[in-house]
Protein backbone atom coordinates (compact mmCIF):
# COMPACT_ATOMS: atom_id res chain seq x y z
CA UNK A 1 0.00 0.00 0.00
CA UNK A 2 1.21 3.03 -0.73
CA UNK A 3 1.93 6.11 1.56
CA UNK A 4 -0.53 8.91 2.12
CA UNK A 5 1.37 12.46 3.23
CA UNK A 6 0.18 16.17 2.67
CA UNK A 7 -1.21 17.28 -0.51
CA UNK A 8 0.83 20.62 -0.74
CA UNK A 9 -0.09 21.36 -4.21
CA UNK A 10 -3.63 20.66 -4.74
CA UNK A 11 -5.27 20.67 -8.34
CA UNK A 12 -8.22 18.93 -9.95
CA UNK A 13 -10.30 19.87 -6.34
CA UNK A 14 -11.67 22.99 -6.65
CA UNK A 15 -14.44 24.96 -8.81
CA UNK A 16 -12.10 27.73 -9.63
CA UNK A 17 -8.36 27.39 -10.43
CA UNK A 18 -5.61 29.24 -8.30
CA UNK A 19 -2.44 29.96 -8.49
CA UNK A 20 -0.06 29.23 -5.29
CA UNK A 21 3.33 30.17 -5.11
CA UNK A 22 6.48 27.10 -5.23
CA UNK A 23 7.30 25.75 -1.78
CA UNK A 24 10.30 23.75 -3.60
CA UNK A 25 14.06 25.00 -4.43
CA UNK A 26 14.53 25.24 -8.03
CA UNK A 27 18.26 23.99 -7.68
CA UNK A 28 18.09 21.29 -4.76
CA UNK A 29 21.93 20.74 -4.93
CA UNK A 30 23.27 24.56 -4.25
CA UNK A 31 25.68 24.58 -0.86
CA UNK A 32 25.19 20.36 -0.89
CA UNK A 33 29.04 19.97 -2.38
CA UNK A 34 27.68 18.03 -5.06
CA UNK A 35 29.79 18.36 -8.23
CA UNK A 36 28.53 19.61 -11.32
CA UNK A 37 29.47 20.74 -14.72
CA UNK A 38 27.48 23.48 -15.21
CA UNK A 39 28.63 27.17 -15.13
CA UNK A 40 27.41 29.86 -12.76
CA UNK A 41 26.03 31.74 -15.53
CA UNK A 42 23.99 28.49 -16.47
CA UNK A 43 22.86 28.40 -12.83
CA UNK A 44 21.40 30.90 -12.75
CA UNK A 45 19.89 31.32 -15.78
CA UNK A 46 17.91 27.63 -15.22
CA UNK A 47 16.67 29.01 -11.65
CA UNK A 48 15.64 32.20 -13.22
CA UNK A 49 14.10 30.77 -16.08
CA UNK A 50 13.10 27.32 -15.37
CA UNK A 51 14.70 26.43 -18.41
CA UNK A 52 18.69 25.68 -19.93
CA UNK A 53 19.50 24.67 -23.28
CA UNK A 54 23.19 23.10 -23.71
CA UNK A 55 24.55 23.37 -27.50
CA UNK A 56 26.36 20.93 -29.04
CA UNK A 57 26.31 18.11 -25.92
CA UNK A 58 26.75 15.39 -27.90
CA UNK A 59 29.25 14.46 -31.07
CA UNK A 60 27.77 14.22 -34.47
CA UNK A 61 28.56 10.23 -34.57
CA UNK A 62 26.14 10.23 -31.12
CA UNK A 63 23.94 11.90 -32.76
CA UNK A 64 23.83 9.69 -35.98
CA UNK A 65 23.69 6.26 -33.63
CA UNK A 66 19.89 7.49 -31.70
CA UNK A 67 18.74 8.99 -34.86
CA UNK A 68 19.27 5.28 -36.51
CA UNK A 69 18.20 3.79 -32.97
CA UNK A 70 14.81 5.76 -32.92
CA UNK A 71 13.83 4.90 -36.17
CA UNK A 72 14.71 1.58 -35.56
CA UNK A 73 12.35 1.34 -32.83
CA UNK A 74 9.80 3.21 -35.15
CA UNK A 75 9.69 0.63 -37.37
CA UNK A 76 9.79 -2.36 -35.39
CA UNK A 77 6.72 -1.17 -33.22
CA UNK A 78 4.63 0.39 -36.42
CA UNK A 79 1.34 -1.55 -36.57
CA UNK A 80 1.63 -2.61 -33.04
CA UNK A 81 -1.01 -2.21 -30.19
CA UNK A 82 1.12 -2.66 -26.84
CA UNK A 83 0.15 0.13 -24.36
CA UNK A 84 3.43 1.98 -24.50
CA UNK A 85 2.90 2.96 -28.21
CA UNK A 86 1.05 6.27 -28.43
CA UNK A 87 -0.49 7.08 -31.85
CA UNK A 88 -1.93 10.26 -32.80
CA UNK A 89 -5.48 11.23 -32.34
CA UNK A 90 -6.89 11.14 -35.49
CA UNK A 91 -4.96 8.03 -37.23
CA UNK A 92 -2.57 5.47 -36.19
CA UNK A 93 1.14 7.22 -36.76
CA UNK A 94 3.55 6.58 -33.84
CA UNK A 95 3.61 9.99 -31.53
CA UNK A 96 5.26 8.49 -28.95
CA UNK A 97 7.16 5.14 -27.52
CA UNK A 98 7.63 5.08 -23.78
CA UNK A 99 9.79 3.26 -21.34
CA UNK A 100 12.82 3.11 -23.23
CA UNK A 101 14.97 3.16 -20.41
CA UNK A 102 13.16 -0.24 -19.71
CA UNK A 103 12.97 -2.06 -22.60
CA UNK A 104 15.63 -0.72 -25.36
CA UNK A 105 19.90 -1.46 -23.31
CA UNK A 106 20.69 1.23 -25.76
CA UNK A 107 18.19 4.13 -24.32
CA UNK A 108 19.00 2.27 -20.58
CA UNK A 109 22.94 3.21 -21.17
CA UNK A 110 21.89 6.78 -22.39
CA UNK A 111 19.70 7.73 -19.88
CA UNK A 112 23.11 6.73 -17.40
CA UNK A 113 25.47 8.98 -19.42
CA UNK A 114 27.75 10.34 -16.52
CA UNK A 115 27.35 13.03 -18.33
CA UNK A 116 23.74 13.53 -17.83
CA UNK A 117 23.66 12.35 -14.72
CA UNK A 118 26.48 15.03 -13.53
CA UNK A 119 24.48 17.78 -14.32
CA UNK A 120 20.41 16.62 -13.17
CA UNK A 121 22.18 14.88 -9.94
CA UNK A 122 23.13 18.21 -9.07
CA UNK A 123 19.90 20.32 -9.82
CA UNK A 124 17.56 17.73 -7.73
CA UNK A 125 20.80 17.64 -4.79
CA UNK A 126 20.84 13.40 -4.85
CA UNK A 127 20.82 10.55 -6.50
CA UNK A 128 18.52 10.08 -9.44
CA UNK A 129 16.17 7.53 -11.14
CA UNK A 130 13.76 7.38 -14.42
CA UNK A 131 10.74 8.74 -13.81
CA UNK A 132 9.48 8.56 -17.05
CA UNK A 133 11.31 8.35 -20.38
CA UNK A 134 10.14 8.23 -24.45
CA UNK A 135 11.08 8.97 -27.87
CA UNK A 136 8.57 12.06 -29.11
CA UNK A 137 8.27 11.86 -32.99
CA UNK A 138 6.89 15.24 -35.16
CA UNK A 139 7.09 14.02 -38.33
CA UNK A 140 7.11 16.86 -41.43
CA UNK A 141 3.55 17.75 -42.69
CA UNK A 142 1.47 16.23 -39.85
CA UNK A 143 3.26 16.48 -36.35
CA UNK A 144 0.29 17.22 -33.78
CA UNK A 145 0.50 19.69 -30.90
CA UNK A 146 1.02 19.02 -27.50
CA UNK A 147 -1.06 21.42 -25.36
CA UNK A 148 0.21 23.96 -22.71
CA UNK A 149 0.61 22.27 -19.07
CA UNK A 150 2.87 21.66 -16.16
CA UNK A 151 4.15 18.28 -16.06
CA UNK A 152 4.38 18.69 -12.34
CA UNK A 153 0.71 18.78 -12.43
CA UNK A 154 -0.07 15.59 -13.58
CA UNK A 155 2.71 13.83 -11.97
CA UNK A 156 1.64 15.09 -8.60
CA UNK A 157 -1.96 14.68 -9.61
CA UNK A 158 -2.00 11.41 -11.32
CA UNK A 159 1.33 9.85 -9.87
CA UNK A 160 1.84 10.77 -6.25
CA UNK A 161 5.11 12.76 -7.23
CA UNK A 162 4.79 14.31 -3.68
CA UNK A 163 7.40 17.54 -4.44
CA UNK A 164 9.15 19.46 -7.50
CA UNK A 165 11.97 17.85 -7.33
CA UNK A 166 12.16 16.59 -10.57
CA UNK A 167 13.64 17.67 -14.21
CA UNK A 168 13.03 16.90 -17.88
CA UNK A 169 15.87 16.44 -20.11
CA UNK A 170 14.96 16.15 -23.67
CA UNK A 171 17.77 15.70 -26.47
CA UNK A 172 17.62 16.93 -29.85
CA UNK A 173 17.70 14.41 -32.70
CA UNK A 174 16.57 16.89 -35.39
CA UNK A 175 17.55 20.86 -35.80
CA UNK A 176 14.88 22.89 -34.07
CA UNK A 177 13.60 25.87 -35.72
CA UNK A 178 11.30 28.85 -34.65
CA UNK A 179 8.58 27.10 -37.41
CA UNK A 180 8.52 23.31 -37.08
CA UNK A 181 6.86 22.78 -33.90
CA UNK A 182 9.81 23.72 -31.18
CA UNK A 183 9.14 23.69 -27.77
CA UNK A 184 7.56 27.02 -26.00
CA UNK A 185 8.47 27.52 -22.54
CA UNK A 186 6.83 30.50 -20.01
CA UNK A 187 10.46 31.49 -18.41
CA UNK A 188 9.46 32.02 -14.45
CA UNK A 189 6.19 30.22 -14.87
CA UNK A 190 8.04 27.76 -12.70
CA UNK A 191 7.87 29.71 -9.62
CA UNK A 192 4.10 29.50 -9.53
CA UNK A 193 1.60 26.61 -9.60
CA UNK A 194 -1.55 26.42 -11.68
CA UNK A 195 -4.25 24.49 -10.01
CA UNK A 196 -6.26 23.39 -12.65
CA UNK A 197 -10.50 22.18 -12.39
CA UNK A 198 -12.42 19.35 -13.48
CA UNK A 199 -12.01 15.71 -11.89
CA UNK A 200 -9.76 13.67 -13.24
CA UNK A 201 -11.28 11.20 -15.48
CA UNK A 202 -10.82 7.20 -14.35
CA UNK A 203 -8.00 5.56 -16.67
CA UNK A 204 -7.33 9.56 -18.06
CA UNK A 205 -3.79 8.58 -19.19
CA UNK A 206 -5.62 6.49 -22.15
CA UNK A 207 -6.29 9.82 -24.19
CA UNK A 208 -4.09 12.27 -22.41
CA UNK A 209 -0.96 10.53 -23.86
CA UNK A 210 -2.81 11.56 -27.66
CA UNK A 211 -4.17 14.59 -26.07
CA UNK A 212 -4.16 16.31 -22.97
CA UNK A 213 -7.39 17.51 -21.10
CA UNK A 214 -7.63 17.08 -17.59
CA UNK A 215 -4.89 18.92 -15.92
CA UNK A 216 -4.36 21.62 -18.27
CA UNK A 217 -4.17 25.42 -16.98
CA UNK A 218 -7.59 27.62 -17.74
CA UNK A 219 -7.51 30.56 -20.47
CA UNK A 220 -7.07 32.81 -18.04
CA UNK A 221 -4.71 32.19 -16.03
CA UNK A 222 -2.44 30.99 -18.72
CA UNK A 223 -2.69 34.73 -20.13
CA UNK A 224 -1.40 36.30 -16.64
CA UNK A 225 1.57 34.26 -16.75
CA UNK A 226 2.30 34.99 -20.42
CA UNK A 227 1.44 38.60 -19.97
CA UNK A 228 4.09 38.55 -17.00
CA UNK A 229 6.78 36.00 -18.19
CA UNK A 230 6.21 35.96 -21.77
CA UNK A 231 7.16 33.17 -24.12
CA UNK A 232 10.87 31.63 -24.85
CA UNK A 233 10.97 29.38 -28.13
CA UNK A 234 13.95 27.81 -27.93
CA UNK A 235 15.81 26.40 -30.84
CA UNK A 236 18.66 23.89 -30.34
CA UNK A 237 20.02 21.98 -33.20
CA UNK A 238 20.63 18.50 -33.40
CA UNK A 239 22.47 16.59 -30.44
CA UNK A 240 21.82 19.73 -28.00
CA UNK A 241 19.60 19.07 -24.64
CA UNK A 242 17.03 20.67 -23.44
CA UNK A 243 16.52 20.91 -19.35
CA UNK A 244 13.68 21.90 -17.64
CA UNK A 245 11.84 21.85 -14.53
CA UNK A 246 8.91 20.12 -13.19
CA UNK A 247 6.97 22.57 -13.20
CA UNK A 248 7.45 24.80 -15.93
CA UNK A 249 4.44 25.34 -18.17
CA UNK A 250 5.79 24.36 -21.79
CA UNK A 251 3.73 23.69 -25.25
CA UNK A 252 4.27 23.01 -28.75
CA UNK A 253 2.22 23.88 -32.38
CA UNK A 254 1.63 21.56 -35.01
CA UNK A 255 4.53 20.88 -37.09
CA UNK A 256 3.36 21.37 -40.79
CA UNK A 257 6.75 22.66 -42.58
CA UNK A 258 8.87 19.44 -44.10
CA UNK A 259 11.53 19.57 -41.32
CA UNK A 260 10.96 16.70 -38.82
CA UNK A 261 11.04 17.43 -34.78
CA UNK A 262 12.33 14.41 -32.69
CA UNK A 263 13.54 14.04 -29.60
CA UNK A 264 14.74 11.49 -26.77
CA UNK A 265 12.82 12.55 -23.69
CA UNK A 266 13.93 11.24 -20.20
CA UNK A 267 12.22 12.71 -16.27
CA UNK A 268 14.58 12.24 -13.43
CA UNK A 269 13.50 12.22 -10.20
CA UNK A 270 15.09 12.73 -7.00
CA UNK A 271 15.24 9.56 -5.02
CA UNK A 272 13.98 11.41 -2.38
CA UNK A 273 11.02 12.53 -4.10
CA UNK A 274 9.52 8.78 -4.77
CA UNK A 275 6.37 8.33 -5.70
CA UNK A 276 3.16 8.10 -2.98
CA UNK A 277 -0.35 7.66 -3.15
CA UNK A 278 -1.96 9.85 -6.08
CA UNK A 279 -3.48 13.23 -4.94
CA UNK A 280 -6.28 11.95 -6.60
CA UNK A 281 -9.35 9.53 -6.08
CA UNK A 282 -7.83 6.19 -8.31
CA UNK A 283 -5.51 3.85 -8.67
CA UNK A 284 -1.92 5.31 -10.54
CA UNK A 285 -0.66 5.01 -13.90
CA UNK A 286 1.40 2.23 -15.20
CA UNK A 287 4.76 1.66 -14.52
CA UNK A 288 5.39 2.37 -18.55
CA UNK A 289 4.40 6.55 -17.70
CA UNK A 290 5.37 6.46 -14.31
CA UNK A 291 8.05 4.56 -13.01
CA UNK A 292 7.48 3.09 -9.30
CA UNK A 293 10.52 3.24 -7.39
CA UNK A 294 11.47 0.21 -4.85
CA UNK A 295 13.03 0.05 -1.90
CA UNK A 296 15.10 -2.00 -3.12
CA UNK A 297 16.33 0.15 -6.07
CA UNK A 298 14.73 0.13 -9.53
CA UNK A 299 17.00 3.19 -10.08
CA UNK A 300 20.25 4.28 -11.39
Amino acid sequence: MQLKVEDLYPSRQEDKPQIMKRQDPVIHGRGKGIPTSLTTKQEDFYERNGYLVIEDFFSQDEVSRMQEEIFALKEAKTGLTYPEIITEPENDDIRSVFAIHRDNPYFKKLSEDPRLLYIVEYLLGSEVYIHQSRVNYKPGFKGKEFDWHSDFETWHVEDGMPRMRAVSLSIALSDNYTFNGPLMLIPGSHNEYLSCVGATPANNYTSSLKKQEAGVPDDDSLRKQVDQYGIDVPTPKAGSILLFDCNTMHGSNSNITPYDRNNVFMVYNSVENKLVQPFMDGPPRPEYIATQMSATGNQL
